[in-house]
């Protein structure tokens, strides 16, 4: 399997985190695990149809998806006819292009995307990246909502912040925060945080360059203890820290 990310044009680089490419390789059929990242995306079939969540979903050749924010992890497998070309957003920036549906809706789901909002699939073949920012840069009429800046408070802290101190320090109520989080990110303020507590957990265990024991990389990452933080590796990548 061939994967790679390209950044978008500077003028982006608040909205959009990368565009993506997989696509398989002759005479193989590789398994991959796709773990949550609080992103939402959308997915264009260049390839053959694609089937993934052990059969579950089936993308058709020609059409635009629509990837929720997930909550765990999905399991996905790539043959030699597939080719996938996404567009990750950042957490809360599908507005800043969308008037779309409380995205609350599609957690955890994979739908299809109308077309006629949709990037020319065509141009994306002929063109790539270069359409994709243009098409990109000419969508973008929204004007930011104050959660991009609650999103980095939580982020910045690795998560390890109170959902009442977000609130107070971002000037809203508790309620608001849940309101609009599940509006333009798709989960709660509070699950979003869990997931940037996972993501900054499972790279230090990928990367442990100071030689920490998993019960330190617990502490440092605010779980009770080394079973807590293997029962949430778990949860969300589907296997135990060894495994990484």
């Amino acid at each position: 399997m061939i994967y790679k990310e390209v950044k978008p044009h500077p003028s982006l680089a608040d909205y959009i985190d990368a565009y993506w490419v997989t696509e398989g390789v002759e005479k193989q059929c590789v398994k991959d695990i796709i773990l949550p990242d609080n992103c939402v995306d959308l997915i264009f079939n260049l390839g053959e149809k694609y089937e993934t969540y052990n059969g579950a979903l089936a993308m058709y050749p020609e059409k635009t998806y629509l990837v929720g924010t997930m909550t765990t992890f999905k399991e996905s497998v790539m043959y030699a006819s597939n080719k996938l070309i996404g567009v990750r957003f950042k957490p809360s920036a599908f507005s800043s292009f969308y008037n779309f549906a409380p995205l609350n809706e599609v957690k955890d789901k994979t739908i299809e995307f109308e077309q006629s909002l949709s990037p020319d699939i065509h141009q994306i073949e002929k063109h790539s990246f270069a359409y994709l920012d243009e098409f990109f840069l000419k969508g973008l009429t929204k004007e930011k909502h104050n959660l991009f800046k609650v999103v980095r408070d939580i982020e910045i802290t690795n998560g390890l912040i109170s959902i009442d101190i977000l609130a107070k320090q971002n000037s809203t109520t508790i309620r608001q925060l849940e309101r609009n989080f599940k509006k333009y990110v798709g989960i709660s303020p509070k699950v979003f945080a869990n997931i940037v507590r996972f993501k900054t957990a499972l790279s230090k265990i990928k990367h442990n360059r100071n030689q920490l024991s998993l019960l330190g990389i617990a502490h440092e990452c605010g779980y009770y203890d080394h079973a807590h933080l293997s029962n949430e590796i778990k949860r969300y990548a589907g296997v135990v820290p060894s495994k990484f």
